[in-house]
């Protein structure tokens, strides 16, 4: 059996938890540190030999493919397949597998569009093929594992059970997790029913092992993030910048900021720890900005403090506000001196007059 050469790429979720990131935007598409955060999972695919990947979309379709056409930018071959109604994963899995060109025996890389993560995929195809499996898991370790399914696995690296989302000590089996990245021989997707929803953790999966299927987990505890929320996509695309998460799509040299072109920042604004600051976007003095991204045409004014916050294009912040783990949405504008901290998100077009919002005094 060859490495795999082919790919299906899951990017049809609505991205509820990022809104208002993905009012506009579905999910994948939402830059991380300065591009599209697809393009860094389609330069990785690249880059450990995958040429041909099918595109699972649902969510805004209509926007993949005029930014990424066929992939000959990228050096691959890109389709793409529009769900009418959402099929769940087994079902996008099952709904583009007439555009494979894989022979049944063949493998079959299958990678979720929220994860960002430093897996090594050839070790992934090569442990597939070691194990003669019929489906092999990234799975990766976490300290609470209860927000997730539990894959534990034997002495071998052959899955015994799959567990969702387990709340109680007795439960907590392992702390192995299923990671979002899976091989499949071909023919094992083509038992995947059609035209239905399927879930491939709650339904393929356990169908696969109570039929005596072998399935192997591959442990791979490097770099790897849920970009489900704003603060973890923050995160993510701060730790691209800074060289923690690994991409061969980062347009510039890995350092405390990345600063895109066209964008205007003041001589003495303070830039740190992975911030972004998108096409267009003006820096006034005496800004600081830490672990966040501006995007394209936004404006923080002087003396604002951003931290761990993500400001949509064409957004204002006022001057001296402080943001701290806050969403601004797209071309919204908050007034001088408003202090947005933990969680807040600002809706799109939303205005915010100065000083109406604070958490301290306002003298």
């Amino acid at each position: 059996m060859t490495s795999s050469r082919e790919a299906i790429l899951l990017v049809g979720g609505k991205g509820t938890r990022l809104r208002p990131l993905t009012v506009h935007t579905p999910k994948p598409m939402v830059p991380a540190a300065g591009v599209p955060f697809l393009t860094h999972q389609l330069a990785r695919a690249r880059a450990a030999g995958i040429e041909h990947i099918v595109m699972a979309t649902s969510y805004l379709a209509e926007v993949f493919e005029p930014y990424f056409g066929d992939g000959s930018a990228l050096g691959l071959h890109l389709e793409y397949v529009t769900e009418e109604e959402p099929l769940g994963t087994g079902g996008a899995i099952r709904n583009v597998a007439s555009r494979l060109h894989s022979a049944p025996g063949d493998p079959v890389l299958i990678f979720n569009g929220d994860i960002l993560t430093g897996l090594d995929i050839e070790a992934l195809v090569e442990t597939h093929r070691r194990a003669n499996a019929d489906v092999s898991l990234h799975l990766t370790r976490v300290a609470d594992p209860r927000a997730f399914g539990l894959v534990p696995t034997d002495g071998t690296g052959r899955v015994t059970a799959f567990l969702e989302k387990p709340q109680t000590p007795e439960e907590i089996v392992t702390d192995q997790i299923n990671a979002g990245a899976y091989v499949f021989n071909r023919s094992v997707i083509d038992t995947i029913p059609a035209d239905r929803p399927v879930s491939v953790e709650r339904e393929t999966f356990p169908n696969l092992l109570s039929s005596g299927a072998h399935l192997q987990g591959m442990v791979d505890s490097t770099y790897w993030l849920d970009l489900g929320t704003p603060q973890a996509f923050v995160r993510g695309s701060a730790d691209l910048v800074l060289g923690r998460a690994p991409s061969p799509a980062v347009p510039g040299r890995c350092g405390e900021h990345l600063v895109l072109d066209g964008a205007e920042v003041a001589q003495d604004a303070k830039l740190m720890g992975g911030t972004v600051i998108g096409k267009g976007a003006r820096v006034e003095p005496g800004a600081r900005i830490e672990g966040s991204t501006v995007m394209d045409g936004a404006v923080v004014e002087a003396g604002a403090q951003i931290t761990d916050s993500l400001i949509g294009a064409g957004a204002v912040v006022g001057a001296r506000c402080v943001l701290d783990g806050a969403v601004v949405g797209d071309n919204a504008r908050i007034g001088a001196d408003n202090e947005l901290r933990a969680g807040a998100r600002i809706w799109c077009d939303a205005t915010i007059p100065p000083g109406s919002i604070r958490f301290s005094s306002d003298q």
